[in-house]
């Protein structure tokens, strides 16, 4: 017998990250043969660490003159990378995002780089939120810490909807603006057309840029670099290749214009985003940037 009852249940299918995680992992465990133990990370943050003496190649900016003169040799500086950094996954559900790439809408292609970072944020101690946003705000997850709390953000990038709706950049940064407290690095998963309509976009990032580190992440259409690299054998091949060296060009200008905010950039194609967004997220921290 066979019996069939409609249940009035709603199922969440949530993204995964197994598909990135794997060569993350190796690079994460290089040193686990030499034991589990507590690992202090040095680098270039804001918490000093220890002295020591100065040597060719060493920055000459963190020389500690004054112990210097006590000790008389030059000695620099150690930071250690701080932690408990909040990380906010700030996503734009709008019509652009919709785009299929490799065969996946881009918000999705955004979706499993963002959880995978968010793992790796949440392995290295910091707190990970989730924002989402188009011409109104979508969602807000508050920054939490834990390797558990990885699945109350997959819930929440489940829940996240295709738009075809356009994006209210103003609207949208400055309410982040507002319910972020302190320093934050904002990784802004977005998409622009040309430099008019990235206008409002630049506007609404240079004043971000004023309080939180932001990670500014596009994908590369792979379209136009093949139309470009083709070889033209009709006119509209031709006319296909200008139009795209123009939407090539364009994309440039706005991708310098953010650089010069003091932003960092990520245009990647897919298959370079999930590493690119990783080793990006290291290189801030170590820099101390946020």
């Amino acid at each position: 017998r066979h019996k069939r009852q409609s249940l009035d249940l709603a199922i969440d299918i949530l993204p995964t990250v197994r598909r990135t995680r794997g060569a993350l992992l190796e690079i994460l465990n290089r040193d686990a043969m030499f034991g589990s133990k507590v690992q202090r990370s040095r680098g270039e943050g804001a918490e000093f660490e220890s002295l020591r003496e100065h040597s060719a190649g060493l920055d000459n900016r963190f020389v500690d003159w004054k112990r210097s003169a006590r000790h008389r040799r030059l000695l620099s500086k150690e930071f250690r990378i701080e932690r408990n950094h909040q990380i906010i996954l700030a996503f734009d559900t709008g019509h652009l995002m919709l785009e299929p790439l490799e065969g996946m809408a881009r918000l999705d292609h955004a979706i499993d780089a963002g959880l995978l970072l968010g793992w790796t944020s949440l392995r290295s101690g910091d707190l990970v939120g989730c924002y989402a946003f188009d011409s109104s705000i979508r969602h807000y997850l508050e920054p939490g810490r834990g390797i558990p709390y990885l699945a109350r953000i997959q819930r929440a990038a489940a829940r996240l909807q295709y738009r075809n709706e356009e994006t209210n950049f103003t609207l949208g940064l400055a309410e982040l603006n507002v319910r972020l407290k302190r320093r934050a690095l904002v990784i802004l998963f977005t998409e622009f057309i040309d430099t008019i309509s990235a206008e409002l976009l630049l506007d609404s990032l240079q004043r971000m840029a004023n309080r939180h580190a932001i990670l500014f992440v596009t994908l590369r259409d792979p379209i136009l670099g093949r139309l470009i690299e083709q070889v033209p054998d009709r006119f509209d091949a031709v006319a296909q290749a200008v139009i795209a060296h123009d939407f090539m060009r364009e994309r440039a200008i706005v991708l310098e214009r953010v650089a010069r905010l003091g932003i960092t950039c990520l245009d990647v194609s897919v298959g370079g985003l999930s590493m690119g967004l990783v080793n990006r997220y290291f290189e801030i921290k170590q820099k101390g940037l946020i």
